[in-house]
């Protein structure tokens, strides 16, 4: 498999992952390696990473799973950690794991002693073809997602999709959404083809789909333009994963359920605003519910994900900002949506 450049970072796949790192870590003189891992990618993927690594870290820290634990308190106890363990600005860090591991020990990289190298391996198709390009780092406030981080890229980033097989079905379909959304918002021809597998996890896909996101952030490191378009079905997405992850009696959200839902809402604004047929909306909404179950909502939840969206980190001068399809393929930034539009979005959603 080939390597893909991106900003400032190479992201490498499968043998060619194994002999970069390799090559890296021999011709840089780091005074300690570290490597960051869950719960579950210390049992089922650390023993291969390190095999792959060919040689011992220095030390590892364990975090708990899920976005419930991405937060500042658990940045603190992993600033603390390395500090202990005598870490300098000459240290690396490994990230091993999905996308909560990998935002979370990005930022952490990027902030301790002002930054020291860290290199990103993510263990789950989300991270695989979201988080792997782009630079971004940053953890939770509360249920809002995201708010605190910084853009900062790591050294590189390596793609080895064995790690997939340690996943269950419901994690790799939370990671097809975002492949989906890649082809919505660039790409006619991927997205007919992604309607058309049942292989969620093929590797000439994960490969496209991360040349598609570099791309993008190639051209707009820092999303001041372009790069907005990754936000498609993120903006209703973020605000219903955040209030189902903030509510006792609601099922948590994978990343991927929520942003499915979001991108039918947000196709149904596009066909209201900017012209997307209805045979192309009906078509978005038929592909993700074949995949995602429809999720309930009641009035007031719909009240409470509409007072999220004030949050967005797209927002400007107050003004919540969505990015909205006029075919699929092309994508438009900075649309404004009149409040009554959100609430028959909903209605077409739980239309059968």
């Amino acid at each position: 498999m080939k390597s893909i450049k991106s900003h400032s970072y190479e992201v490498h796949m499968e043998e060619l992952a194994e002999a970069s790192l390799s090559q890296h870590i021999n011709k840089t003189d780091y005074s300690k390696i570290f490597v960051l891992v869950d719960e579950n990618t210390k049992e089922h993927c650390l023993s291969i990473f390190v095999s792959k690594l060919g040689l011992e870290p220095d030390a590892v820290y364990i975090i708990r799973p899920g976005e419930e634990h991405k937060h500042i308190g658990t940045c603190s106890l992993v600033w603390e950690w390395l500090s202990d363990q005598g870490a300098d600005r000459n240290s690396l860090l490994i990230n091993l794991g999905g996308g909560v591991l990998t935002d979370l020990g990005g930022f952490v990289a990027s902030t301790f002693k002002r930054g020291i190298d860290f290199i990103n391996v993510p263990t789950t198709l989300l991270s695989m073809v979201d988080a792997s390009v782009g630079g971004k780092t940053g953890v939770d406030l509360g249920p809002l997602k995201n708010q605190i981080g910084v853009i900062n890229q790591p050294v590189m980033v390596l793609i080895f999709p064995i790690f997939l097989k340690t996943l269950e079905a419901r994690q790799v379909k939370s990671g097809f959404a975002e492949m989906l959304k890649h082809g919505l918002i660039m790409d006619l021809d991927y997205w007919k083809a992604l309607q058309n597998t049942e292989d969620f996890a093929n590797t000439a896909c994960i490969q496209k789909s991360i040349a598609i996101k570099n791309d993008v952030v190639t051209q707009d490191p820092t999303e001041k333009g372009l790069r907005k378009i990754l936000n498609f079905g993120h903006t209703l997405g973020h605000a219903i994963e955040s209030y189902f992850l903030d509510s006792v009696d609601k099922p948590t959200l994978l990343h991927g359920e929520a942003i499915a839902i979001g991108m039918i809402l947000e196709g149904y604004l596009s066909h209201e605003l900017k012209g997307l047929s209805k045979l192309s909306l009906e078509e978005i909404k038929k592909t993700f519910l074949k995949h995602f179950k429809r999720v309930k909502f009641s009035q007031e939840d719909i009240d409470i994900v509409q007072e999220l969206l004030i949050y967005d980190k797209k927002n400007s001068h107050g003004q919540v900002n969505f990015v909205l399809l006029q075919t699929i393929g092309k994508a438009v930034t900075d649309v404004k949506v009149p409040e009554n539009l959100l609430r028959k979005a909903f209605a077409y959603y739980k239309e059968p």
